[in-house]
């Protein structure tokens, strides 16, 4: 059966509450040949999401009506593997029944792409051997910093990185790290490896029928709109970060595959001390 993920708008209701109508979820699901696998719940958003194997998304709803009536305001189909490298799990915590109710991964995200400059250019001057290890140099610099800060690789690009953090000032202070550690890098080396970043944050289903469908986007078009050695972050995670005085200066770019201007901000990360 399919997968799906679907969306709950419930401001004001507690952790507590979403944990006993998860429970009554599980308590009927198998009327339906439905199976729930787990949830996330934002409390700060008043948004929680429920992850399940069910026949089509109605018959998943009809489960939510029947067991406590929080329907769910947009459902999507997902990939256990997608979900699994975003949110890095798709069964509930073990043992459950200890886990902290002020605890719930609220399955907010923020997403983070690296790409080297010059990639295509690199590899012509240097031929495919020599820029194959300078790609694995990045990869050993990036996945460094990931570990760090708790950050999880999504994929890799072919000439970058994208990569998850349930925390949005984890991701910045991994960005700002990567930009250091590759400052550091090119001091004392003869080939040089100069890299862009963006960064952007969400839920796991807004306004677009793919996980984290438009946080991806926009990260990664704030990626490809960076200059050599930027990080240019949304306006979401400049608001989450909580230090106006490490961003330089916020211009609107016109990006592909979005109708308006899109704030962006510079990180000023050169002499920024981490959290």
């Amino acid at each position: 059966m399919p997968i799906f993920m679907d969306r709950h708008d419930l401001a004001g209701t507690s952790a507590a509450e979403v944990a006993e109508a998860h429970l009554k979820d599980l308590g009927i699901q198998d009327r339906y040949g439905v199976k729930f696998l787990t949830y996330w719940f934002d409390q700060r958003r008043g948004n929680a999401f429920c992850l399940m194997d069910a026949p089509d998304a109605e018959t998943a709803q009809c489960v939510h009506r029947e067991a406590h009536g929080f329907v769910a305001g947009e459902v999507v189909e997902v990939a256990l593997s997608a979900v699994e490298a975003f949110l890095g799990r798709i069964h509930d915590p073990e043992p459950a029944s200890e886990q902290s109710l002020g605890e719930v991964d609220s399955g907010h995200r923020a997403i983070l792409f690296t790409d080297i400059v010059g990639s295509t250019e690199m590899t012509s001057r240097l031929g495919d051997r020599m820029a194959t290890e300078m790609v694995r140099a990045h990869d050993s610099v990036v996945r460094r910093s990931l570990g760090h800060h708790m950050g999880r690789e999504v994929k890799h690009t072919g000439d970058g990185i994208m990569a998850t953090f349930a925390s949005t000032a984890a991701a910045v202070d991994c960005a700002i790290e990567i930009q250091q550690e590759f400052q550091g890098y090119n001091r004392g080396n003869p080939e040089p490896i100069h890299v862009r970043i963006g960064l952007d944050c969400g839920e796991p289903v807004e306004d677009s029928n793919d996980l984290f469908g438009t946080t991806v986007q926009l990260a990664a078009r704030l990626c490809a709109a960076a200059s050599t050695d930027q990080i240019l972050v949304s306006e979401k995670i400049f608001r989450e970060y909580g230090a106006a005085d490490l961003f330089a200066q916020a211009t609107r770019r016109r990006l592909k595959g979005f109708s308006k201007p899109v704030l962006a901000f510079q990180c000023d990360w050169a002499g920024a001390d981490l959290h």
